[in-house]
């Protein structure tokens, strides 16, 4: 099955401490239909952590190509804050993908800019899509835009005005709008 774009499925992940049901990943499996989605929790082996969530995303998402019949270069891979995180270290690491979609990307923890969670950046060739609050604790848009261009797809950053690194219910159309108008424009 096929969306109206190159997105033949959108993989969702939530964020460290969010659930698969968090308002603005059901949103968009609404908003993206009849595009397949699916919207993952976290395996239940302890705090979720990044480095060791990687090869949880590479068999779901490989589950889900299989299942729904989609390229796995089709696949868009995302989710919020660690959930997206987590897709994108995947991706740099070699995962098939047609792009990723990074809501609310943790940049950094809050008040720690030093600790900057880009260093695979470099190795992302697949366009990106991020999505967050002017006002994040985990990023600014000033820092945003003296990161991202180090990935090889390419960036598109959308940003909601007033809002901090949670996305509120009032927030899901912006979301679902730029993730819709995003897709449309993926080969």
């Amino acid at each position: 099955m096929s969306g109206p774009s190159g997105a033949g499925g959108v993989l969702l992940v939530p964020g460290a401490g969010g659930s698969r049901d968090h308002c603005t990943l059901v949103a968009l499996e609404r908003a993206l239909a009849p595009l397949p989605v699916r919207r993952l929790a976290y395996p239940d082996r302890g705090p979720p952590r990044a480095e060791r969530l990687v090869p949880f995303i590479q068999e779901q998402a490989a589950s889900m190509c299989a299942e729904e019949s989609v390229e796995p270069g089709r696949l868009v891979l995302g989710g919020r804050s660690m959930g997206g995180r987590v897709c994108s270290m995947a991706v740099a690491g070699g995962l098939a993908a047609a792009g990723l979609l990074l809501l609310s990307y943790p940049l950094h923890p809050p008040r720690r800019p030093d600790r900057l969670r880009v260093a695979h950046f470099g190795q992302i060739d697949v366009p990106c899509l991020f999505v967050g609050g002017d006002r994040d604790p985990f990023g600014s848009p000033a820092e945003f835009a003296a990161h991202t261009p180090a990935i090889g797809g390419g960036a598109t950053h959308v940003w909601l005005p007033g809002c901090g690194h949670d996305t509120r219910r009032s927030h899901n159309d912006a979301v679902t709008a730029a993730v819709s108008g995003w897709l449309a424009g993926l080969g």
